[in-house]
């Protein structure tokens, strides 16, 4: 019986507590302690490689900054330099071009007078005696009024005196009609129908006219008439409209 009772007997399974080993934590601590000691002693002995380097390079890059600092300067004195250089060469350049013109005007104003006054001295087979030289016309007030200057010439004998008068009519279109106006009836410079000329070599003749209201000019007729033993007559015919461009 008690055989059997041995053989029916319950296993009760009571679990086992383990023993609490102290060093174990301790090596872990000291562990964490010694990884946390090297990443320090790196990471300072990086960092204060990095502040040294700086440290170091500072006064270098204050230099480089000084000189960076003074080329700007330099350059910029230089642009300003430049630019007043610039200036005073275009103010040159304009000064010398507007010389250039006065001179070619002159020039031009010169050749003319030698041109007129050698067709005077020493006119062609053709050309002799007393001539309706040239004709001017220039814009003075606006709205219809112009000055001229007629200008008269004895050619070839200039030895004695020549005198006659001059009639200058202006041919035009007035409300749809040809019209004829002598220069007296539009000059307050010209009282008679022919202007009176003395002279040995040339003469002017000049004033201001206006013109009436709705007539359009195309021609300016001249007939001089010399008196005396150089009798002679000179007739000219201008158009209106290049003399009034010019």
């Amino acid at each position: 019986m008690a055989e059997t009772r041995n053989a029916q007997e319950e296993f009760v399974i009571v679990p086992r507590r383990r023993t609490f080993r102290p060093y174990r934590v301790i090596g872990v601590l000291v562990l964490c302690a010694l990884c946390g000691l090297v990443g320090y002693g790196v990471g300072w002995s990086q960092g204060g490689y990095r502040i040294e380097d700086v440290a170091q390079s500072r006064p270098s890059l204050a230099k480089e900054l000084a000189e960076v600092k003074a080329d700007y300067d330099q350059v910029r004195q230089e642009k300003v330099r430049l630019e007043r250089s610039r200036a005073i060469d275009e103010q040159a350049l304009n000064s010398a071009r507007n010389t250039i013109a006065d001179l070619e005007s002159a020039i031009a104003t010169l050749e003319a007078d030698l041109t007129f006054y050698r067709n005077i001295m020493a006119p062609s087979e053709v050309s002799k005696g007393l001539q309706v030289d040239q004709l001017t016309l220039r814009d003075v007030r606006g709205e219809g009024r112009y000055g001229f200057k007629l200008v008269l010439t004895q050619v070839g004998d200039n030895k004695s005196y020549i005198s006659g008068v001059v009639a200058v009519n202006i041919i035009g279109e007035l409300e749809g009609e040809q019209e004829v106006i002598p220069l007296r009836d539009l000059s307050e410079d010209v009282e008679d129908l022919g202007v009176r000329f003395r002279f040995r070599y040339f003469q002017d003749v000049e004033g201001t006219l206006a013109l009436p209201d709705n007539f359009e000019p195309y021609e300016i007729q001249v007939v001089a008439k010399a008196e005396g033993s150089s009798a002679s007559q000179a007739e000219r015919t201008f158009e209106w409209q290049p003399l009034a461009e010019n």
